[in-house]
């Protein structure tokens, strides 16, 4: 393999140096060697190029097919000028057509061949509608452009049989297929041509150039030998050779990878040469081969308009209704609600729905099983509806629309059960808030507001009567541990309820605060009686002891999720003013407003209880002291 390989780069390098040698015999005044080199060396160009191809072929990997077929194009191309120089040269009237146009013709075939397969071979190409279409927009314009220029004068001078008019038409025609093929296929290949792909199209480019004005001048009778065009065919030859030797780029997938400004510079460059032309047969005539190729390339530019549109009005109806559609359920989403709220014209139900339980759900078995569940749900939902809308608001949250006259409370019932699942170790169910419009409300937000508030009203009764029932099973066990502490925590929340109602605190913020007093040294239970009964000073582990009971009531409470917020300010209750206090030595308006109420009530209803360690003093002399204290711990 290695000896191939530096076997095809020699006969690289020889075509390479040949192209050089005839562009310097055409350009200077070599004398008898430019004639030399004209005839013997330039036809082996092609042909060292065509076979280095071949060679590297054979390693080129999934290319291996399509640079066969190009260096195989080139081999012919080559084969035909070395017959010339045997045969023909010195001939002052040339056979036409002989055996040499048959391999020069046999060029465009195999080159055609070796540039689709090598467009096919190169990653994953563009196959859309969109890209084909570009793609015949740049091959009729190429052909358009080049038939108006060339084709003409062509045709006019091409005279003698049929097959020699035939033979003599191929080559043009060849010519403009085979660049119209290789400016086609960049849009298929998204642009990313790459090194290889940009030597095969300028050599490809300069071969057609070269060859077509070489018959254009042939035409005209304008020809002369040794001049800059004779070294066409053998530059052009050269840098196709020199392209399989570049590493092909492979086509990323993904329409994104196309430039944007290429996407829409393509057609409209190319559309502007097929009106060119036709405006240019205005002024001077063209063959009417120009006129049908800039015709039906303008009808492709008007085919991809059409595309492009269709396109556009089918994205732009995507896009509606993914913003009107939530994308984990299907469901309709807010702005969808909010639209058709908003164009309600007859008596309608809204039921907004949030589920319960769902944050401790999504917590214990993490967020993939949390939004397949919400998945579920939400199709549920869909199904038990029957005529009417549901929609996903956001988070845990539904909603059900329904036009004309329905029982709300029924309707929200069959929402509810739908949103409800339990298993092992979690139950999910919803509270819901019920809106009659237009009677109860005359806009989306104020139907939305309305039921947002009627459906958290009854979630926290929900929450109440759980945290009301938790809150009798703890007050239970500080019974059954201390009867004394039940009596002591009676009288902290009756007081601190007086106070709460004084200082004009909300209903909810008023069962908060009874249930913090009542809770509040719940936390003892774990404490010794021996300590809790002591009566002299406590020693220092002793108070350790005791330092701890707001963090374990904190913990015993918070087991029951309806007495959360309770919890936290449980453990709030023995912080002081100065920040001396525990656990957090927290101060000043740092501790909860409901806290501090609890803590100042406790130490005025342990001053005028009995204690084991002391007497109980009288009322006014525990108010003296809680004022005289005031801020001061």
């Amino acid at each position: 393999m290695a000896a191939r390989q530096r076997l095809a780069r020699s006969l690289l390098a020889g075509a390479l140096v040949g192209a050089l040698l005839q562009c310097a015999a055409s350009l200077g005044d070599l004398g008898g060697l430019a004639e030399a080199i004209d005839r013997w060396y330039a036809p082996l160009v092609p042909i060292l190029g065509g076979t280095a191809l071949c060679l590297r072929g054979s390693d080129a990997g999934r290319g291996r097919r399509a640079w066969t077929l190009i260096g195989m194009a080139l081999i012919s191309w080559g084969a035909a000028d070395t017959w010339y120089s045997i045969a023909f040269w010195n001939l002052a009237e040339v056979p036409f057509p002989s055996i040499a146009d048959a391999f020069w013709l046999l060029f465009y075939p195999l080159a055609m061949a070796g540039v689709a397969a090598l467009a096919a071979a190169q990653g994953r190409a563009d196959r859309t509608g969109l890209s084909l279409l570009d793609g015949v927009i740049g091959a009729l314009a190429m052909g358009a452009a080049g038939a108006a220029a060339l084709f003409g004068p062509i045709v006019e001078a091409t005279g003698g049989s049929t097959l020699a008019i035939a033979t003599n038409l191929a080559y043009p025609l060849g010519d403009l297929a085979l660049v119209a093929l290789v400016v086609g296929v960049m849009p298929f290949l998204r642009w990313q041509l790459g090194r290889a792909w940009i030597l095969l199209t300028l050599g490809i480019v300069v071969f057609g150039i070269s060859d077509s004005f070489y018959l254009f001048r042939i035409a005209e009778g304008t020809y002369e030998t040794g001049t800059i065009l004779d070294a066409g065919w053998v530059v052009g030859a050269a840098v196709i050779a020199l392209a399989g030797w570049q590493k092909p780029a492979l086509v990323k997938t993904g329409r994104e990878s196309a430039p944007a400004w290429v996407i829409f510079v393509f057609p409209v460059s190319f559309g502007t040469i097929a009106v060119a032309v036709l405006v240019y047969d205005h002024f001077s005539r063209v063959h009417l081969l120009a006129l049908a190729l800039a015709a039906a390339c303008l009808i492709a530019v008007l085919g991809r308009m059409t595309m492009i549109f269709r396109e556009n009005l089918a994205m732009i109806a995507r896009s509606r209704i993914e913003a009107s559609t939530d994308s984990l359920t299907g469901l309709a989403n807010r702005r969808r609600l909010v639209a058709d709220l908003e164009a309600v014209s007859e008596s309608a139900t809204l039921v907004l729905l949030d589920l319960d339980g769902f944050k401790a759900y999504n917590d214990t078995f993490g967020h993939l099983a949390g939004d397949a569940l919400l998945e579920r749900l939400g199709a549920a939902l869909d199904r038990s509806v029957g005529g009417a809308t549901a929609y996903r608001m956001g988070g845990d949250e539904f909603c059900v629309l329904s036009l004309g006259e329905a029982d709300g409370l029924e309707l929200a019932r069959i929402a509810a059960s739908a949103l409800r699942e339990g298993g092992d170790g979690f139950e999910i169910a919803s509270s819901f808030g019920i809106v009659s419009l237009p009677d109860e409300a005359e806009d989306a937000s104020g139907a939305l507001r309305l039921a947002d508030s009627r459906m958290y009203a009854q979630k926290q009764r929900r929450r109440s009567s759980a945290g009301n029932q938790s809150k009798d099973v703890l007050l239970r066990a500080l019974a059954e541990r201390s009867p004394t502490l039940v009596t002591h925590v009676s009288d902290v929340a009756e007081l601190a309820l007086e106070i709460g109602r004084h200082l004009g605190l909300a209903e909810h913020d008023l069962v908060q605060l009874g249930h913090v007093a009542e809770l509040h040294d719940v936390g003892k239970v774990a404490i010794p009686d021996a300590i809790l009964e002591k009566q002299g000073p406590l020693d220092p582990s002793e108070w350790a002891f005791v330092h701890q009971h707001t963090l374990i009531g904190e913990r015993i409470i918070g087991a029951a999720s309806a007495l959360l917020p309770v919890a936290r300010m449980v453990r709030s209750t023995h912080e002081r003013w100065v920040g001396l206090g525990y656990p957090d030595c927290l101060s000043g308006e740092a501790i909860p407003l409901v806290a501090r109420i609890v803590t100042a009530c406790d130490a005025l209803s342990a001053m005028v209880s009995e204690r084991p360690y002391r007497d109980a003093v009288g009322l006014p002399v525990a108010l003296d002291e809680l004022d005289r204290c005031a801020g001061m711990q």
